[in-house]
């Protein structure tokens, strides 16, 4: 490594600092997950170099940890994140469909959380006074936010879709890759950016509620007009049973059970009792 920590000068100013962090640091960090995404942490990073980067936002900032200096690296922090997504996240993406979207999107947001992890600590000095004093979200949460208002508004619609179809399969006697649903739906848990997490995640809720109470009720409607009472109850109970099993297994934010049995039970409670009373 070039110079090593002993030769950083003190203090240093933003444009002394930033070409060595963005080179050394920001661009060699996403070349390397981008080609080798499955390599030990201690090779992307030894401690050697963390505590050089480090020293180098501390040599910024430590002057005036609420100047102007300490501005440009939070904002540069930002813009790493922003140009990370729209020149690898996005375009990853926009080549993805079905399934493989999902399985893109999770990947993608794994990686994400992996640049957040270290990058976070190599600017870890503006928490210490900067980010409390102005008041700004945290470094963590300000990567989460830029994940979500750039890549979640692009594909949620699709997304939302793509996992409303595999839920209709799996209702339909096929399986599908409960783990991959989950995963991707545990997305909007693990991101802490305040309002736009909420809606994404209430644009998804509604939307598996609206899937599952057409599901429903299209088989209510056909199975009161041709079923015993008998049977369709057999049908009602094997159906809970089933999106139990959902619940415990990838769909526990949802109250997928109150749906179902609300179109099956509670809007046919009328047809029901006279087909029970008729039996």
């Amino acid at each position: 490594m070039a110079g090593g920590a002993a030769a950083l000068k003190y203090p240093m100013n933003f444009e002394e600092a930033w070409p060595i962090l963005e080179e050394e640091a920001i661009n060699k960090f996403i070349d390397k997950l981008e080609l080798e995404e499955h390599l030990p942490s201690h090779q992307y990073i030894n401690s050697e170099e963390y505590m050089r980067f480090y020293t180098l936002v501390y040599n910024v900032c430590s002057p005036n940890p609420i100047g102007p200096e300490v501005l440009q690296l939070y904002e540069q922090y930002k813009r790493i994140f922003e140009d990370y997504v729209s020149s690898k996240v996005l375009p990853s993406l926009w080549r993805k469909s079905n399934e493989n979207l999902l399985r893109e999107l999770w990947r993608r947001w794994n990686h994400h959380k992996y640049l957040t992890k270290w990058f976070s600590r190599f600017f870890n000095y503006l928490s210490r006074y900067y980010i409390p004093r102005k008041k700004l979200p945290s470094l963590v949460e300000t990567s989460h936010s830029i994940f979500y208002n750039m890549v979640y508004w692009e594909v949620n619609v699709q997304v939302s879709e793509i996992i409303i179809s595999l839920i209709d399969k799996e209702r339909k006697g096929e399986e599908i890759d409960q783990a991959l649903v989950k995963e991707v739906l545990n997305i909007y848990d693990e991101i802490e950016s305040g309002d736009a997490s909420k809606h994404h995640a209430k644009y998804i809720e509604d939307a598996i509620i609206e899937a599952t109470s057409k599901f429903y009720s299209r088989k209510a409607v056909n199975w009161i007009a041709m079923e015993s009472y008998d049977d369709y109850m057999l049908k009602v109970e094997k159906c809970l049973e089933e999106e139990k099993s959902r619940v415990s297994n990838y769909l526990s934010k949802y109250k997928v059970l109150e749906i179902v049995q609300h179109e099956l039970l509670e809007v046919q409670a009328t047809k029901l009792q006279e087909k029970k009373a008729s039996s």
